[in-house]
Order: structure tokens, then C-alpha cells, then sequence
């Protein structure tokens, strides 16, 4: 129905008077805009009075009268159906898809189900008026398993996001699948850069990090200190080669070199080959283009190596809180990262850390923080749109401000990539830590526009509009 006043067959209808919320000719409904339509119809009081006339009227004027009810009866479910179809399937519901058992359980895992758990709760529990519904699943790091997991969630049990991801390959698996099915995904762990450069969609967001931000602004620390030469131990497959490769970028440009790599298996338990390699390239940098459980086994293996009592030092791209926790101080003591996150960093953050520490008996980290922070807002994106339909819940998010404890300046790309402020932080050494999760200092803010890469540089093909 176009904009305007209703039909004046339905006018005709000698109905009781109406409040000014339930009036139609106050309220000009639109097909369009379910929102504008009145509130409310009086069928019962209509019918009473087509009855009453039916006595006194001619039988043509009856017939005309009846059929007026029947279409305004048409035009009453109409709006209800209308209405109602804006949240599909009478709740929203989010698929958790992460490594619950893996090498990226600690980083991800269980505690990324409970802070989705956490994020639908504090909301309230419903959105739109509707029930919002949790699921979650373990994708063992394989991207086959993963993206069967999708297909049965978006075309069985009719779920609307899925969220967290926490491998690249895996991100990539599900990311082809919601753009067939026209679905969303809120990308929070999985860091490959291309999720939000060549391979970019209108379906997808990558929220906390990206390789080129974590790896850009801690390759650049270190070599303005002098770290001109580096080797890299790259984890075999998307993510490890996305960090190698954004880092080694900004080593190159800011006048450094690559003296070499060795890529090794994801999940791998015995370094020392590659670590002896590391050490002969008598590089100034070895760099671990990888994280989790691997990294913490690198960095420990590389501690009992010495690979450190000499000039060389080692690099870390995504070390998080838990990490440090997996590997100790005493082997992490000094070492530079970037991340989105810190549980100590002011009041803010401290809040939101205590209620994570009373639910889990542990700190969040960066993935934890973030993928709350991604689902209470894509959350307040629906209420404020009005349909869970993915793509328009993601244009509603790059419409939206966005500044919480977790995401400062923030703002939602077109490419998807929300650009904040990043942190680089320093590991502290046991003297400096006040106890268990005082684990790193803040060496420096890197303000978002300079923590990713720019929409010039970008492969978004959505950029380039």
C-alpha cells in the first residue's frame, strides 16, 4: 500500500471512534514500513455495527458493507504477517564455531562460548521482542568440519550468525557458505587479513584483529630499534601465512630483510629442527608467525635452546593473556605484541574483566572481550533495524557508533574490518607482576587508522567503489 490516506471503502466503515495511535487516517500505513501501520483495528466493534445497519440497509448496501469487513480483515493480517516477518523464525539464534579441544582452546574455545553467553544475558536475553538462542560446536581445526557445521546451521536449524571462527582456513571455509546463503559471520579470532582484503563480503566482519595490524605495528617497534634482519617459523596454512607475510612487509619497507623461514605443521609438539635453523640464520629477529598452543611451545623450546642468551631476539605476533599464563613469565619476560585488548588497562576494562573473572575463574583476553563486544553490538544492530536478515543487520552496524570498553574510536568499515585503537604491550618480568593475570605494561596506543591497513592499500574490492 503506498503512503497516504487509507481507501475510502474502509472509511466508509461506520466503526466506533478510535484513539489517535489506533486511528488509521492519523497513521497513513505503508507496505514498506510496518512500524507506521496503526496498532491496532477494531474488528469486533465493526462487525457489531455492519450488523446492526444490516437491518435497515438495502441487500446491496450489506453485500458492500460485508465485503468492506472481509478486506479489512486482509489488510489487518497483512500487517500482523508483515510485522512479525522481520525476526525470522520467532527468535535469533547464534551459532558459537570454535576450537573447543585444540591447539586454540585456551585463545578461543569454551570461554568464547561463555562470553556469547555473557553478551545475550547482560542484553536481556531477547532482542526485538524475540528470543535470542545460543548454540555452539567444535570445528577441530579443519575447514571441511567447519563448513559442514555452517551449512546444517544455516539450512536446519535456521541459524542467523555465526561467530568467534578462531582459524583462518576455517573462516575462509564458512565465509564462501554465508555469502551463498546470503548469512552473516562476526569473525573474531580468525586474523587473516584477506577475510577483509581480496576475500571481503557484505556478510562478514572481523572485529577484534587482523595480521597485518598485529604484525605492522610490532615488526615496525623492533626495527626502528634496530632489528634489521629476521627469520621467520611460520605455522603452516592461512593465518601463519598471512602474519609472515604482512610482517615481513613492514620489515621490507622500513629497510629491513628476510634472511630466511621454515614452515612447520599446525599443532606441532617438537620445535628444536627448527629452532636450530632459526639460530644458524644468525638473524636479528626470530620471528613466531603463529599462536596458542604452538606458540607457547616455540617460545619454550626456544628458552631451552638459548636462542636468546645471545644477540638474538624473538618476535611474537598474537600473544595473548592466556598465552602468557600458558608459558610464564620467566620465558616471556620482554617480549613486544599488539593486541586489541587488555583486561587492566583502565576502569572499563577492569569491570568487565571482574564479572568475566566471576563467571570463569579466569581473565579474558583480547578474543573473550571482543567477541562480547561483537555480539552485544550486533545485537543493538537488529533492535535498531528490526530484522535479524544478516546483511542488513552488518549495514546497520557500519551505520552505527561503536565505543565500548572493548572497541575505543571505533568504527565499522566498509570492508568489514572494525578499525579501533590497538595496544602495544610488554610482557613483564616476574619481579614487575603483582600476581597471577598482572602479566604485561603498556608500552603504546596505536590509534586504529594507524594499527590497520588503509582503504588505498586495501584488496577490498568494496573499497574500491
Amino acid at each position: 500500500m503506498a503512503h497516504g490516506k487509507l481507501p475510502a471503502w474502509i472509511a466508509y466503515v461506520d466503526a466506533p471512534p478510535m484513539t489517535t495511535a489506533q486511528d488509521p487516517e492519523a497513521h497513513a500505513p505503508s507496505s514498506e514500513d510496518p512500524a507506521s501501520w496503526p496498532k491496532t483495528l477494531d474488528l469486533r466493534s465493526t462487525t457489531k455495527k455492519i450488523a446492526k445497519q444490516a437491518l435497515n440497509n438495502t441487500w446491496k448496501e450489506t453485500m458492500r458493507n460485508i465485503l468492506n469487513l472481509f478486506t479489512l480483515v486482509w489488510v489487518a493480517t497483512l500487517m500482523t504477517t508483515s510485522a512479525r516477518a522481520q525476526i525470522s523464525d520467532d527468535s535469533v539464534k547464534i551459532g558459537v564455531l570454535t576450537d573447543l579441544s585444540g591447539v586454540y582452546a585456551d585463545a578461543a574455545g569454551p570461554l568464547s562460548v561463555e562470553a556469547v553467553r555473557m553478551a545475550i544475558a547482560d542484553f536481556g536475553g531477547k532482542v526485538a521482542g524475540k528470543p535470542i538462542v545460543m548454540v555452539d560446536a567444535d570445528h577441530q581445526n579443519k575447514a571441511d568440519v567447519g563448513a559442514a557445521i555452517a551449512r546444517r546451521w544455516y539450512e536446519n536449524e535456521k541459524v542467523d550468525v555465526i561467530v568467534d571462527l578462531v582459524n583462518s582456513a576455517v573462516a575462509f571455509a564458512v565465509l564462501e557458505l554465508a555469502k551463498q546463503k546470503n548469512k552473516a559471520i562476526l569473525v573474531a579470532s580468525a586474523g587473516s587479513s584477506d577475510l577483509t582484503g581480496k576475500a571481503c563480503s557484505p556478510n562478514s566482519v572481523q572485529w577484534i584483529y587482523n595480521t597485518y595490524a598485529l604484525a605492522n605495528s610490532t615488526a615496525r617497534a623492533l626495527v626502528m630499534e634496530g632489528a634489521k634482519s629476521w627469520y621467520f617459523l611460520t605455522v603452516d596454512y592461512a593465518f601463519g601465512h598471512a602474519l609472515r607475510n604482512d610482517a615481513a612487509k613492514t620489515v621490507e619497507r622500513l629497510g629491513g630483510a628476510i634472511a630466511g623461514e621454515v614452515r612447520y605443521p599446525l599443532n606441532s609438539m617438537d620445535f628444536s629442527s627448527y629452532i636450530l635453523q632459526a639460530q644458524n640464520s644468525k638473524a636479528d629477529v626470530v620471528a613466531f608467525a603463529n599462536t596458542g598452543g604452538d606458540l607457547a611451545n616455540s617460545i619454550r623450546q626456544a628458552q631451552e635452546f638459548g636462542l636468546t642468551k645471545g644477540k638474538q631476539r624473538l618476535a611474537v605476533f598474537l600473544m595473548q593473556s592466556s598465552d602468557i599464563h600458558a608459558i610464564g613469565l620467566q620465558a616471556a619476560q620482554g617480549l613486544l605484541v599488539t593486541t586489541g585488548f587488555y583486561w587492566d588497562l583502565d576502569d572499563q576494562t577492569r569491570v568487565f574483566a571482574k564479572k568475566f573473572m566471576d563467571k570463569t575463574g579466569k581473565r579474558p583476553n583480547m578474543v573473550h572481550a571482543g567477541l562480547y563486544s561483537a555480539v552485544t553490538n550486533y545485537l543493538k544492530a537488529i533492535e535498531k533495524s528490526g530484522t535479524d536478515d544478516g546483511p542488513k543487520v552488518i549495514a546497520q552496524l557500519k551505520s552505527m557508533p561503536i565505543e565500548d570498553f572493548f572497541a575505543r574510536n571505533a568504527s565499522l568499515r566498509e570492508d568489514g574490518q572494525l578499525i579501533h585503537d590497538m595496544y602495544l604491550v610488554q610482557a613483564k618480568s616476574p619481579a614487575e607482576s603483582r600476581g597471577a593475570w598482572d602479566y604485561e605494561k603498556l608500552v603504546q596506543v596505536i590509534p586504529g587508522k594507524d594499527a590497520f591497513v588503509t582503504p588505498e592499500e586495501s584488496a577490498c574490492p568494496l573499497l574500491k567503489k
